[in-house]
Protein backbone atom coordinates (compact mmCIF):
# COMPACT_ATOMS: atom_id res chain seq x y z
CA UNK A 1 0.00 0.00 0.00
CA UNK A 2 2.73 2.34 0.87
CA UNK A 3 4.04 2.02 -2.34
CA UNK A 4 1.51 3.74 -3.99
CA UNK A 5 1.77 7.46 -4.89
CA UNK A 6 -1.73 8.27 -4.17
CA UNK A 7 -2.60 6.57 -0.99
CA UNK A 8 1.11 7.54 0.25
CA UNK A 9 0.28 10.94 -0.66
CA UNK A 10 -3.14 10.78 1.42
CA UNK A 11 -0.64 9.73 4.39
CA UNK A 12 1.72 11.83 4.20
CA UNK A 13 -0.79 14.66 4.47
CA UNK A 14 -2.80 12.83 7.30
CA UNK A 15 0.42 12.92 9.35
CA UNK A 16 1.19 16.49 8.95
CA UNK A 17 -2.38 17.63 9.94
CA UNK A 18 -1.47 15.22 12.97
CA UNK A 19 -0.61 18.17 15.38
CA UNK A 20 -4.48 20.21 14.24
CA UNK A 21 -6.70 17.17 15.01
CA UNK A 22 -8.46 16.77 17.82
CA UNK A 23 -7.21 14.43 20.55
CA UNK A 24 -9.99 11.75 19.71
CA UNK A 25 -9.32 12.07 15.73
CA UNK A 26 -5.66 12.05 16.03
CA UNK A 27 -6.01 8.59 17.18
CA UNK A 28 -7.94 7.42 14.40
CA UNK A 29 -5.40 9.59 12.36
CA UNK A 30 -2.57 7.26 14.13
CA UNK A 31 -4.66 4.21 13.73
CA UNK A 32 -4.82 4.62 9.74
CA UNK A 33 -1.32 5.60 9.34
CA UNK A 34 0.11 2.65 11.48
CA UNK A 35 -2.74 0.09 9.89
CA UNK A 36 -2.79 1.79 6.11
CA UNK A 37 -3.48 -1.64 4.45
CA UNK A 38 -7.18 -2.19 6.68
CA UNK A 39 -8.50 1.28 5.09
CA UNK A 40 -8.87 -0.10 2.11
CA UNK A 41 -10.37 -3.32 3.43
CA UNK A 42 -12.31 -1.87 6.74
CA UNK A 43 -15.98 -0.18 6.91
CA UNK A 44 -15.93 3.11 8.98
CA UNK A 45 -16.85 1.12 12.08
CA UNK A 46 -14.33 -1.83 11.94
CA UNK A 47 -11.53 1.06 11.52
CA UNK A 48 -13.37 3.14 14.16
CA UNK A 49 -13.89 0.32 16.80
CA UNK A 50 -9.72 -0.99 15.92
CA UNK A 51 -8.90 2.51 16.60
CA UNK A 52 -11.22 2.70 20.26
CA UNK A 53 -12.86 5.86 18.37
CA UNK A 54 -16.59 6.77 17.84
CA UNK A 55 -17.45 6.23 13.80
CA UNK A 56 -18.31 10.00 13.33
CA UNK A 57 -14.59 11.23 14.67
CA UNK A 58 -13.29 8.60 11.83
CA UNK A 59 -15.36 10.72 9.48
CA UNK A 60 -14.20 13.87 11.08
CA UNK A 61 -10.55 12.49 10.63
CA UNK A 62 -10.97 12.09 6.60
CA UNK A 63 -12.75 15.51 6.43
CA UNK A 64 -10.19 16.96 7.85
CA UNK A 65 -7.68 15.88 4.54
CA UNK A 66 -9.82 17.11 2.21
CA UNK A 67 -11.92 14.36 1.97
CA UNK A 68 -16.07 14.08 1.93
CA UNK A 69 -16.25 11.36 4.50
CA UNK A 70 -14.89 8.18 5.07
CA UNK A 71 -15.56 6.23 1.48
CA UNK A 72 -14.18 9.05 -0.24
CA UNK A 73 -11.30 8.63 2.23
CA UNK A 74 -10.96 4.67 1.64
CA UNK A 75 -11.57 4.59 -2.34
CA UNK A 76 -7.47 5.58 -3.48
CA UNK A 77 -6.63 2.56 -0.34
CA UNK A 78 -9.37 0.04 -2.29
CA UNK A 79 -8.34 0.96 -5.68
CA UNK A 80 -4.63 0.42 -4.39
CA UNK A 81 -5.37 -3.04 -3.47
CA UNK A 82 -7.30 -3.65 -6.68
CA UNK A 83 -3.70 -2.60 -8.47
CA UNK A 84 -2.10 -5.00 -6.84
CA UNK A 85 -0.33 -2.82 -4.12
CA UNK A 86 -1.21 -5.12 -1.03
CA UNK A 87 -1.02 -8.69 0.00
CA UNK A 88 -2.74 -11.33 -0.82
CA UNK A 89 -5.06 -11.44 2.27
CA UNK A 90 -5.29 -7.78 2.28
CA UNK A 91 -6.60 -8.31 -1.24
CA UNK A 92 -9.22 -11.44 -0.11
CA UNK A 93 -10.58 -9.15 2.57
CA UNK A 94 -11.41 -6.41 0.05
CA UNK A 95 -13.45 -8.97 -1.69
CA UNK A 96 -15.38 -10.03 1.56
CA UNK A 97 -15.86 -6.32 1.71
CA UNK A 98 -17.83 -6.31 -1.54
CA UNK A 99 -19.56 -9.38 -1.25
CA UNK A 100 -21.08 -7.53 2.48
CA UNK A 101 -21.52 -4.19 0.30
CA UNK A 102 -23.42 -5.88 -2.05
CA UNK A 103 -21.76 -4.33 -4.93
CA UNK A 104 -20.49 -7.85 -6.96
CA UNK A 105 -22.04 -6.29 -10.05
CA UNK A 106 -18.79 -3.62 -9.77
CA UNK A 107 -16.76 -6.80 -8.93
CA UNK A 108 -18.14 -8.46 -12.12
CA UNK A 109 -17.39 -5.54 -14.20
CA UNK A 110 -13.68 -5.03 -13.01
CA UNK A 111 -13.06 -8.43 -13.04
CA UNK A 112 -14.23 -8.33 -17.07
CA UNK A 113 -12.83 -4.62 -18.28
CA UNK A 114 -9.66 -6.20 -16.59
CA UNK A 115 -9.53 -9.04 -18.60
CA UNK A 116 -9.75 -7.29 -22.15
CA UNK A 117 -7.23 -4.78 -20.69
CA UNK A 118 -4.44 -7.46 -19.48
CA UNK A 119 -4.79 -9.06 -22.81
CA UNK A 120 -4.64 -5.90 -24.84
CA UNK A 121 -1.45 -4.52 -23.07
CA UNK A 122 0.32 -7.93 -23.28
CA UNK A 123 -0.05 -8.24 -27.24
CA UNK A 124 0.23 -4.60 -27.70
CA UNK A 125 3.81 -4.51 -26.26
CA UNK A 126 4.87 -7.83 -28.28
CA UNK A 127 5.47 -7.81 -32.16
CA UNK A 128 4.86 -10.99 -34.45
CA UNK A 129 8.88 -10.85 -34.57
CA UNK A 130 9.26 -11.14 -31.27
CA UNK A 131 6.93 -14.06 -31.05
CA UNK A 132 8.55 -15.73 -34.29
CA UNK A 133 12.06 -15.25 -32.76
CA UNK A 134 10.87 -17.36 -29.63
CA UNK A 135 9.00 -19.60 -31.82
CA UNK A 136 12.07 -20.46 -33.85
CA UNK A 137 14.50 -21.02 -30.58
CA UNK A 138 11.72 -24.05 -29.66
CA UNK A 139 11.31 -25.71 -32.80
CA UNK A 140 15.18 -25.74 -33.17
CA UNK A 141 15.45 -27.12 -29.54
CA UNK A 142 16.32 -30.53 -28.42
CA UNK A 143 14.37 -30.14 -25.55
CA UNK A 144 11.82 -27.56 -24.22
CA UNK A 145 11.24 -27.62 -20.42
CA UNK A 146 8.30 -25.44 -19.61
CA UNK A 147 8.58 -24.48 -15.67
CA UNK A 148 5.88 -22.35 -13.24
CA UNK A 149 4.94 -23.75 -10.17
CA UNK A 150 1.55 -22.71 -7.89
CA UNK A 151 -1.18 -21.14 -10.13
CA UNK A 152 1.59 -21.19 -13.03
CA UNK A 153 2.19 -24.60 -12.91
CA UNK A 154 -0.87 -25.72 -14.02
CA UNK A 155 -0.56 -23.34 -17.06
CA UNK A 156 3.17 -25.03 -18.00
CA UNK A 157 1.62 -28.36 -17.55
CA UNK A 158 -1.28 -27.35 -20.34
CA UNK A 159 0.87 -25.84 -22.54
CA UNK A 160 3.66 -28.86 -22.70
CA UNK A 161 0.03 -30.80 -23.35
CA UNK A 162 -0.83 -29.23 -26.14
CA UNK A 163 2.37 -28.65 -27.87
CA UNK A 164 3.23 -32.84 -26.90
CA UNK A 165 0.31 -33.48 -29.87
CA UNK A 166 3.00 -31.92 -32.34
CA UNK A 167 6.22 -31.98 -30.80
CA UNK A 168 8.08 -34.77 -28.60
CA UNK A 169 10.72 -33.61 -26.13
CA UNK A 170 8.05 -31.11 -24.23
CA UNK A 171 8.39 -31.45 -20.65
CA UNK A 172 6.53 -29.47 -17.75
CA UNK A 173 8.59 -29.04 -14.55
CA UNK A 174 9.29 -29.74 -11.61
CA UNK A 175 8.01 -32.75 -12.30
CA UNK A 176 6.02 -34.86 -9.29
CA UNK A 177 8.51 -35.76 -6.24
CA UNK A 178 11.77 -33.87 -8.28
CA UNK A 179 13.05 -30.16 -8.23
CA UNK A 180 13.22 -27.68 -11.16
CA UNK A 181 16.84 -27.00 -10.48
CA UNK A 182 17.15 -31.31 -10.56
CA UNK A 183 14.95 -31.35 -13.97
CA UNK A 184 17.47 -28.80 -15.41
CA UNK A 185 20.33 -31.03 -14.39
CA UNK A 186 21.43 -32.28 -17.73
CA UNK A 187 20.33 -29.79 -19.60
CA UNK A 188 22.52 -27.24 -22.00
CA UNK A 189 22.51 -25.43 -25.09
CA UNK A 190 20.66 -27.34 -26.95
CA UNK A 191 17.72 -26.87 -25.03
CA UNK A 192 15.25 -24.36 -24.04
CA UNK A 193 13.82 -23.02 -20.73
CA UNK A 194 10.13 -21.01 -20.93
CA UNK A 195 9.60 -19.93 -17.06
CA UNK A 196 6.48 -18.26 -16.02
CA UNK A 197 6.25 -15.68 -12.66
CA UNK A 198 4.57 -13.27 -11.43
CA UNK A 199 5.01 -10.94 -8.42
CA UNK A 200 5.57 -12.17 -5.65
CA UNK A 201 8.09 -14.44 -7.88
CA UNK A 202 8.75 -17.54 -6.85
CA UNK A 203 12.32 -18.06 -5.41
CA UNK A 204 12.22 -21.45 -7.36
CA UNK A 205 11.78 -20.27 -10.77
CA UNK A 206 14.27 -17.34 -10.17
CA UNK A 207 16.76 -20.27 -9.05
CA UNK A 208 16.01 -22.30 -11.65
CA UNK A 209 16.63 -19.71 -14.38
CA UNK A 210 19.43 -18.12 -13.19
CA UNK A 211 21.01 -21.92 -13.46
CA UNK A 212 19.77 -22.60 -16.86
CA UNK A 213 21.69 -19.58 -17.80
CA UNK A 214 24.83 -20.72 -16.48
CA UNK A 215 24.12 -24.10 -18.32
CA UNK A 216 23.81 -22.01 -21.38
CA UNK A 217 20.16 -22.54 -21.70
CA UNK A 218 18.04 -20.44 -23.93
CA UNK A 219 15.40 -18.97 -22.13
CA UNK A 220 12.13 -17.57 -22.43
CA UNK A 221 10.80 -15.83 -19.72
CA UNK A 222 6.76 -14.62 -18.90
CA UNK A 223 6.11 -11.94 -16.43
CA UNK A 224 4.70 -9.08 -15.37
CA UNK A 225 7.33 -6.36 -15.19
CA UNK A 226 10.39 -5.84 -17.23
CA UNK A 227 12.46 -5.48 -14.17
CA UNK A 228 11.18 -8.97 -13.11
CA UNK A 229 14.68 -11.09 -12.02
CA UNK A 230 13.54 -13.78 -14.75
CA UNK A 231 13.23 -11.11 -17.64
CA UNK A 232 16.54 -9.75 -16.43
CA UNK A 233 17.85 -13.66 -16.78
CA UNK A 234 16.27 -14.13 -20.45
CA UNK A 235 17.17 -14.58 -23.65
CA UNK A 236 13.65 -13.36 -24.86
CA UNK A 237 11.58 -12.04 -22.59
CA UNK A 238 7.76 -11.21 -23.33
CA UNK A 239 6.03 -9.10 -20.51
CA UNK A 240 1.74 -9.94 -19.21
CA UNK A 241 -0.95 -7.65 -17.78
CA UNK A 242 -1.92 -9.59 -14.92
CA UNK A 243 -4.05 -6.99 -12.56
CA UNK A 244 -7.67 -8.10 -11.51
CA UNK A 245 -9.85 -7.40 -8.23
CA UNK A 246 -9.27 -11.09 -7.30
CA UNK A 247 -6.55 -11.46 -4.95
CA UNK A 248 -3.81 -13.36 -7.11
CA UNK A 249 -2.41 -12.47 -10.61
CA UNK A 250 -4.59 -12.87 -13.45
CA UNK A 251 -3.38 -15.86 -15.70
CA UNK A 252 -5.49 -14.88 -18.97
CA UNK A 253 -3.13 -13.21 -20.56
CA UNK A 254 -0.58 -15.52 -19.61
CA UNK A 255 -2.57 -18.67 -21.10
CA UNK A 256 -3.43 -16.13 -24.45
CA UNK A 257 0.16 -15.45 -25.05
CA UNK A 258 1.59 -19.12 -24.63
CA UNK A 259 -1.49 -20.08 -27.09
CA UNK A 260 0.16 -17.88 -29.56
CA UNK A 261 3.34 -18.76 -29.43
CA UNK A 262 2.84 -22.11 -29.47
CA UNK A 263 0.66 -21.13 -32.84
CA UNK A 264 3.93 -19.57 -34.42
CA UNK A 265 6.17 -22.83 -33.21
CA UNK A 266 3.70 -24.87 -35.31
CA UNK A 267 3.83 -22.07 -38.46
CA UNK A 268 7.34 -21.51 -38.52
CA UNK A 269 8.04 -25.91 -38.32
CA UNK A 270 8.62 -28.14 -40.72
CA UNK A 271 6.23 -29.72 -42.89
CA UNK A 272 6.37 -32.99 -40.30
CA UNK A 273 4.80 -31.14 -37.91
CA UNK A 274 0.87 -31.63 -39.36
CA UNK A 275 1.59 -35.47 -39.88
CA UNK A 276 2.57 -35.66 -36.60
CA UNK A 277 -0.73 -33.85 -35.31
CA UNK A 278 -2.86 -35.55 -37.47
CA UNK A 279 -1.12 -39.36 -36.34
CA UNK A 280 -1.89 -38.17 -32.84
CA UNK A 281 -5.53 -37.68 -33.40
CA UNK A 282 -6.06 -40.71 -35.52
CA UNK A 283 -4.79 -42.35 -32.83
CA UNK A 284 -6.86 -41.11 -30.61
CA UNK A 285 -10.14 -41.69 -32.45
CA UNK A 286 -8.97 -45.54 -33.08
CA UNK A 287 -8.55 -45.49 -29.12
CA UNK A 288 -12.15 -44.15 -28.83
CA UNK A 289 -10.82 -41.04 -26.88
CA UNK A 290 -13.46 -39.08 -28.66
CA UNK A 291 -17.35 -38.96 -27.70
CA UNK A 292 -18.89 -40.14 -30.92
CA UNK A 293 -22.61 -38.32 -31.17
CA UNK A 294 -25.49 -40.25 -32.59
CA UNK A 295 -25.93 -41.19 -36.06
Amino acid sequence: MNGTNVSNSILKRLAGELPELTPEARKAATYVLENPHDVGVSTVREIAKAANVKPNTVVRMARQVGFEGYEDFRTPFRDAIRRGAADFPDRARWLQDIRKSGDLGGLYADIVLDVLANVEETFSGISTADLKSAADAIWNARRVFTLGVGVNHSVARNFTYLASTGMTEFHAIPRPGSTAVDDLAWADTRDVLIAVTCKPYRSEVVEAVSIAREQGMTIIAISDSPASPIICNADRGFVVGVDTPQFFPSSVSIIALLETLLSFVIAVASDEIVERVETFHKRRHQLGLYHKEPK
